[in-house]
């Protein structure tokens, strides 16, 4: 029993040590979406790494595409 003990205890350390989460925010993405348009009333999604994503997962319900004003990512050069 203590010879299993001592692996897994040290299996346990490695495994606590590494990242918990690679999950991506909001803040990572340089385009955002707006349901509905500006005036529509809509929500704001902002997980689209290039304006066309965003316009096709807009298709058929309508709303904008906008730079994400918090992307604090590389600058590159966008199309409006």
């Amino acid at each position: 029993m203590r010879k299993i003990l001592g692996p897994l205890a040290l299996l346990v350390a490695v495994v606590g040590a590494a990242p918990s989460s690679f999950a991506q925010s909001a803040y990572d993405y340089p385009w955002c979406s707006i349901r509905g348009g500006f005036a529509g009333g809509g929500g704001q999604s902002c997980y689209f790494t290039s304006q066309a994503q965003c316009r096709a997962s807009l298709s058929g319900i309508g709303g904008t595409c906008i730079p994400n004003p918090a992307f604090r990512g590389a600058q590159r050069g966008y199309r409006y």
